[in-house]
Formats: structure tokens, C-alpha cells, sequence
């Protein structure tokens, strides 16, 4: 028999709402949305339903209320979702209530990186594509330091050396135990492009080869030779989920990164990384490839 709510206040409607809620939060609650609308119900109608108030439910789906897996079950229940995968995966959102590393750049660094970091941390699988800059999962201290340098407007020394910790911290996914399967789709351009200098430049393109002899990093390379391809005009970074509804694509703009999770949007890059890996070195003729271009410098 399906849990049931009780109607009238519940520790969760007596808790604070939130202001600003993270990326994260944002994405449980409109994950709540798209099983609501699904159901064909209105905000209204789904707090009858529950026994909660309208505003109730338009909070959680704002990201600006809490909600226990027990409650998402219970609203999937009422919602008609069967799918059992998608359900657990969206409970599973709810459990995280340790403050990550990056809350401690929240007064110094723009909250979409921090979202970004959040969605690495709890990513199942990454794959970036990049046709200019070195992936930042890649990079070392001195590359994302030049990287950096050359932000217009110009950031001052402290919020250079900010940021270059903070990408440098991002690259725990990838050596955590177990560390998060990583693909990197890498353009000839990025890789010749001399960020820093002969000697920082050389550094960066050994640090690819032997960050690609580990097990669960990919890197393949798009020569020029192979031509045109689709989204090459744009660096995108995917974030597989649990199920795959609830994976995400971050595009990185001058203003910072943009998330996509339409289920449309989520197909369409999908698409743009098969067709383009399809048009990559395989890893092993990648690292020949890496290894030439730094034998040239």
C-alpha cells in the first residue's frame, strides 16, 4: 500500500524557505515539475491530492523547500510514475545534506560554478568536447592560470588564484576512489594553442598523456584532417546521471556556464558527442598524435 501524507503542517512546511537554492535543489524540484505535469495536474490540484497547500508544492518544485525521498515517492505514487529507476534516482537527490567543498567560494565566485562543480560531484560519467581550450578537468595549475589571465575584464591577482584553486579542487571526481569515468574530446586547435608559453604548453600536453593511461580517462583528439563537424562551434560538457532523464548539458559561455536538461536538449547533444567522437583518433593513435605535437615545441 503507498505511503500517504497527512494533512496539515509537516517538518518540512516548517522549515525555512530557502532564498537560494543550488543548482542542484533547482533540478529536484523541476524534476517534481515534469512528474506533476506528466500526471496531467495543476499546482493546485496536486496539493489537494497530497494534502499540502499549493504553495507548498510550488516551493518544492522552486527548489526553495526541502523535500525527504520519502515525499518524492509518495508524490510518484499519486503521480501515476512507474518508472522505478527514475523515481529512486530523483529520491536519491534529496539525501546529500553535507555542505560541499565548493560552499566555501560562495561569496567569492559565481554561483553557476559552484552549481557546476555540484553536478561533477554527483555525475555518474563525464564528457566534455572542446575544440579551443584544454578540458579544466585536464588542465594544470599553471595552464588554468593563464587560462584565467586572459578573462575580459581583467580579474585581479586574488580572484585569478581563486579560481585556479577551484578548478584545481574539481578534479577530485576524477581521482576519488572510485573515481568518475571521464571522456575528453580534444580539437588539434586546443591542443596547439600556446597558453602561457613553450614551457607551460609542453607541461600541459605531458600532463594529457599521462592522464590518459589511466583506466577511466578517454581522451581522444579531432585532428584538423578530419574537417568539419557538428557543434564545433561551442565547448559542451555532459553530465550522465543515474537514469539518464535526469543527466545534464553545461555549455560554457563568456558569463559562465549555461545547464540545458530539456529532454530534447539532452537528446540533440547526445547526438552532437556520438558524431563527433565518431570523427576522433582512437585513445591509443590520440596519444601518438598528443605526443608529436609536444616533440615539436
Amino acid at each position: 500500500m503507498p505511503p500517504v501524507w497527512v494533512t496539515g503542517r509537516s517538518k518540512e512546511a516548517d522549515k525555512p524557505v530557502r532564498t537560494n537554492p543550488t543548482g542542484r535543489q533547482l533540478r529536484l524540484g523541476i524534476e517534481l515539475r515534469k512528474l506533476r505535469e506528466r500526471a496531467g495536474l495543476n499546482a493546485t490540484e496536486a496539493g489537494q491530492l497530497l494534502g499540502v497547500k499549493q504553495n507548498q508544492i510550488s516551493n518544492m518544485e522552486a527548489g526553495r523547500a526541502g523535500v525527504s525521498p520519502e515525499r518524492v515517492r509518495t508524490m510518484a505514487c499519486h503521480y501515476d510514475c512507474s518508472d522505478t529507476a527514475l523515481v529512486e534516482a530523483i529520491a536519491g537527490m534529496t539525501g546529500d545534506r553535507k555542505r560541499g567543498w565548493w560552499e566555501e567560494y560562495r561569496e567569492i565566485l559565481p554561483s553557476a560554478l559552484l552549481d557546476l562543480a555540484e553536478v561533477e560531484h554527483h555525475a555518474a560519467r563525464l564528457c566534455t568536447a572542446i575544440t579551443v581550450h584544454m578540458p579544466g578537468l585536464l588542465q594544470t595549475t599553471d595552464h588554468a592560470r593563464e587560462t584565467f589571465r586572459q578573462v575580459v575584464p581583467d580579474l585581479s591577482p586574488p580572484n585569478i588564484e581563486h579560481r585556479v584553486s577551484f578548478r584545481i579542487k574539481r578534479q577530485a571526481v576524477i581521482f576519488r576512489d572510485p573515481p568518475t569515468p571521464y571522456v575528453a574530446l580534444v580539437h588539434e586547435a586546443a591542443l596547439r594553442m600556446q597558453f602561457g608559453g613553450f614551457a607551460v604548453a609542453k607541461a600541459q600536453l605531458r600532463h594529457l598523456l599521462d592522464m590518459s593511461e589511466r583506466e577511466h580517462i578517454i581522451i581522444k583528439v579531432l585532428p584538423f584532417a578530419a574537417g568539419g563537424f557538428p557543434g564545433s562551434g561551442q565547448s559542451i560538457f555532459y553530465s550522465s546521471g543515474p537514469v539518464p532523464q535526469l543527466d545534464t548539458v553545461h555549455l560554457d559561455q563568456s558569463h559562465g556556464p549555461v545547464f540545458l536538461d530539456a529532454e530534447a536538449q539532452l537528446s540533440k547533444y547526445r547526438l552532437l558527442l556520438e558524431r563527433m567522437e565518431a570523427k576522433a583518433l582512437a585513445p591509443k593513435e590520440s596519444r601518438e598524435f598528443i605526443h608529436s605535437i609536444a616533440q615539436d615545441l
